[in-house]
């Protein structure tokens, strides 16, 4: 397993008294069932019982975070780990939002550990940035072996519905793939309210909301990449990277839910050839 890397996107800053919540997560594998074997929570953050709308063989967790929204100071950590056998998929009943801060910085801390023959579904819903944001989100992920891992991030900056832009506040963004120990692809985002870098060409080009998918785990091939290019993204713009260990869908738009919209269409596309598995969206994302 490795330890997440050094994230230097915003300043060190000491955290004031807010929320501090952690969730640890083990999947195993019993015979023919993928389980929830371990559940540890500390704080605001918790996940439901675990469904299985798809059979045993995988295992679906919603995690639940009760306040409703990350405010000054707090700090969210969510570790998961698929040991071998067992498939996972997690995502969230609604969007994360990031309130405003008087100073101090929140933060949320992914892990995701992969073990050999395991898979893990990475779907959480997107974070809405508010107007004057202190935010940093680290995602680290780890793969073992022929572990396999899709998954997305989704940011939207500043409430659009209420006419919010994000014109004040910071927002710090990695995530890093490590596969047998060995780093194979990482990003760094830094983010200030109104940067020039969210109207430049060569960054947002005046759009809010933005989203990397990543399918790690095995090397691209010509049917995944045809599979991901097909569909057409009418709201925004996107576009398909092919690394060695991973496979990477970056989009941009103006409507947070047209790009989740798209990253699920992707996602339906990409399930039954990538994972052999139907593509069967999660109830909750449809309350």
């Amino acid at each position: 397993m490795s330890a997440p890397l050094p994230h230097p996107l915003l300043a060190p800053q000491t955290h004031a008294e807010g929320w501090r919540a952690r969730l640890t997560l083990d999947f195993e594998r019993r015979q023919s069932r993928s389980v929830l074997a371990r559940r540890l929570h500390d704080g605001p953050l918790v996940v439901q019982k675990p469904l299985y709308p798809e059979g045993d063989d995988i295992c679906h967790a919603v995690l639940v975070h009760p306040p409703g929204g990350i405010v000054s100071g707090d700090q969210l950590r969510i570790d998961v780990t698929a040991h071998a056998g067992a498939h996972a998929l997690i995502t969230t009943p609604g969007a994360t939002k990031w309130y405003r801060s008087l100073g101090p910085i929140s933060s949320q801390t992914v892990n995701i550990n992969v073990d050999a023959n395991a898979i893990v579904e990475w779907l959480p819903q997107e974070n809405i940035v508010f107007d004057a944001a202190r935010a940093t989100m680290r995602t680290h992920l780890s793969l073992t072996g022929n572990a396999r891992l899709m998954g997305w991030e989704i940011a939207c900056l500043g409430r659009q519905a209420s006419g919010e832009r994000f014109a004040r506040g910071e927002l710090g963004q990695s995530i890093d793939l490590c596969v047998d120990g060995e780093l194979a692809w990482c990003e760094r985002m830094r983010l200030s309210g109104d940067d020039a870098l969210m109207q430049s060409p060569a960054g947002l080009a005046g759009n809010t909301v933005f989203g990397t998918m990543w399918l790690a785990g095995c090397a691209p091939d010509r049917i995944l990449l045809e599979r991901l290019r097909e569909p057409v993204f009418v709201h925004g713009t996107a576009a398909t990277t092919a690394l060695p260990r991973v496979t990477l869908v970056r989009a941009m738009s103006h409507s947070s839910e047209a790009l989740r919209a798209y990253f699920a269409t992707l996602w339906e596309c990409a399930r039954p050839y990538w994972l052999q598995r139907p593509a069967r969206r999660p109830r909750i994302w449809a309350t």
